[in-house]
């Protein structure tokens, strides 16, 4: 009977082992993410030669709408981007001109940086999306953190052949991602530091993602504030609106 048992147990560790790796994923995603939200952020585009600082404010309701309103510099002020599920539109005030951004340009970067088009529109769903399993332990932040390996269901249509997220076990806070491409090449990584407390939620509220192929190249995300309990509904993610909001 002991014997039955034991074998019982070991066929059923893998599966709940992956459903624990897909709730900490879950959380994870949950924390930083809310329903509806309105976000004060700077992100910073760094180049061996320059660098430039664009302050921006986000509202978004979860996970079909965004809109993106840049507040400085000058010359970007008024730019603003919206997602509307699998769409992206910019409005650029200098030239009074909406542009669709096609399927074409997807992958190009915004705004200079090492976010593309399609990051904005995240179709995939790092939860639903991919399988789970816990590759291992680390420590990130002086944090004991789940090391969790990512991998895409066959009809998922994502862009990456692999992700890996480091999760704190206390608190469940992603502080790090790495990309990898079809091949298993290591293309870019997410890193969060400087833990914050925004609207009772703890999270890494620097982040940086810097290209593994381009050395001296990165793009630096600073939260500045976080409201979860912003009272948004789709009417507000308008191409009208791009135009009116300030």
């Amino acid at each position: 009977m002991i014997r039955k048992t034991l074998a019982v147990a070991l066929l059923a560790a893998p599966t709940l082992f992956a459903q624990n790796a897909k709730e900490i994923v879950r959380k994870a995603n949950d924390l930083m993410r809310g329903t509806s939200t309105f976000s004060l952020l700077t992100m910073t585009i760094v180049k061996p030669e320059w660098s430039r600082s664009v302050s921006m404010k986000v509202w978004a309701v979860e996970p079909d709408y965004s809109l993106v309103y840049v507040t400085d510099p000058a010359r970007d002020r008024g730019t603003v981007t919206l997602k509307r599920k699998s769409e992206v539109w910019n409005w650029l005030p200098t030239v009074q001109r909406m542009i669709k951004i096609p399927p074409s340009m997807m992958l190009q970067s915004w705004m200079g940086s090492d976010f593309t088009n399609d990051d904005l529109v995240r179709q995939s769903s790092i939860v639903e999306d991919y399988t789970h399993s816990i590759a291992g332990e680390d420590t990130i932040e002086h944090l004991k953190c789940w090391k969790i390996a990512l991998i895409p269901r066959p009809e998922a249509g994502v862009v990456w052949g692999k992700l890996i997220m480091w999760i704190s076990q206390k608190g469940t806070i992603t502080l790090k991602t790495d990309y990898y491409d079809e091949d298993g090449t290591l293309v870019k990584t997410f890193t969060g530091s400087a833990l914050r407390t925004f609207d009772g939620r703890t999270f890494a509220s620097h982040w940086e993602m810097v290209p593994v192929t381009d050395p001296g190249k990165m793009t630096i995300l600073d939260y500045r504030d976080v409201n979860f309990r912003a009272k948004l509904d789709e009417s507000f993610f308008s191409e009208q609106n791009m135009k009116n909001i300030r």
